[in-house]
């Protein structure tokens, strides 16, 4: 019998030593080097989180294994991983290549794949009111993104550990404005979605299942004012609609702290439109926590001059996120029809202060808390 629920944490990919990051950082670079070396930043302010597990290598199939059997342990289904591929190629990939491919239980924890389709920036760290250089342009070009889909579908749809909907391969794009810059329209973006759909289902699949992470604004080529982001998921012909963070969706009132609660309800607010917008399925988000204080210079002032020197969630404390998750239970429970699916943010950002592996303040706290409300079935 299918499980009622399916819980999905996204999965930052950014804590392995990866050729691009030598490159620019120095020999064996990692984002562990932000996690270590953030500091206290305004009074009552918890840095530097200490990871349990250490600061592994998430490319070891080992590690993963560790990892994955954690997640399967506390009633989460699935990864969606933070996924990057740029003109030149992969970046970020030898944690799912390599690292969770290579774990002999991956069985018990699905994968899927966000397309991270964003500019990437060199802010790690970043310099106070400083134009961050661009490193790698998420525009691609159609022949580029015709490899993607090829790799995607031969790599990882064939994969009997992909997370599906319905049968069908969940893949999903985090900025719609990118895409569509790619091809230099909508009805060009929708026949190249269509293309990736027709080759999924020439794989042997009845359908390609596209999600959209709906947030900002969606300015498409040739504009200035952003067009009207609903409209342009219906034109591209996407089948569900999501979210990343809840700090995507309500402004962060106070600083340096904003109270989690207070920003839950705006995210419910958020929902609540969203209900009312779209005519496709919208699978929702529960954060964790908001800190990105680890990715600016420490020695710099802190003043909220925006990302990542912004606020802070404040009392995000492992009961919060339960009592966050049995509402958003609640919800999904009133929908008369599946699928019930929750995408959390995050497992492992821990330089944005959103992650459900342990730390030595609250342990396996946050897990504890997915098991707790999602771990038996009604």
């Amino acid at each position: 019998m299918p499980k009622q629920y399916q819980v999905g944490a996204y999965y930052f990919a950014n804590y392995h030593v990866d050729p691009r990051n030598e490159q620019v950082h120095g020999p064996g670079w990692t984002e562990w080097e932000l996690v270590k070396t953030a500091r206290p930043r305004f009074p009552g302010h918890v840095q530097p989180r200490v990871p349990v597990w250490g600061y592994c290598d998430e490319a070891d199939p080992k590690v993963m294994e560790m990892k994955i059997d954690a997640a399967a342990d506390h009633a989460l289904d699935y990864w969606i991983f933070d996924w990057y591929w740029y003109d030149d190629g992969p970046y970020l990939n030898r944690c799912l290549d390599e690292g969770y491919m290579g774990a002999a239980n991956n069985a018990r924890v699905k994968f899927c794949c966000m397309w991270a389709n964003h500019d990437w920036s060199d802010i790690h760290p970043a310099k106070l009111r400083e134009t961050y250089k661009t490193l790698y342009p998420g525009k691609v070009t159609p022949d580029t993104f015709e490899r993607i889909t090829d790799h995607v579908i031969e790599r990882y749809f064939t994969h009997p550990s992909h997370f599906n909907v319905d049968g069908a391969p969940y893949f999903s794009v985090y900025d719609l404005s990118k895409l569509v810059e790619n091809f230099g329209g909508l009805s060009e973006t929708r026949r190249a979605l269509d293309r990736f759909r027709a080759k999924t289902q020439s794989a042997g699949f009845p359908d390609l299942h596209l999600n959209a992470v709906a947030w900002g604004q969606a300015i498409l080529p040739g504009e200035v004012a952003p067009t009207d982001i609903a409209y342009v998921i219906d034109q591209l012909g996407f089948d569900s609609i999501t979210s990343y963070v809840w700090v995507h969706h309500a402004w962060m009132e106070t600083f340096p702290e904003t109270e989690y609660m207070l920003m839950f309800q705006r995210y419910l607010e958020h929902w609540d439109r969203v209900d009312q917008e779209y005519e496709i399925p919208y699978y929702p988000n529960a954060t964790m926590g908001w800190d990105s204080s680890p990715r600016t210079v420490q020695s710099d002032s802190f003043i909220n001059t925006g990302y990542p020197f912004g606020p802070s969630l404040a009392n995000n404390t492992p009961e919060r996120f339960a009592e966050a998750l049995r509402v958003i239970k609640r919800r999904l429970d009133a929908r008369p029809g599946g699928p019930r699916i929750l995408n959390i943010n995050a497992w492992n950002e821990w330089t944005e202060g959103s992650y459900l592996e342990p730390d030595t303040v609250h342990g396996m706290g946050y897990l504890e808390a997915i098991r707790d409300v999602f771990g038996r079935e009604s």
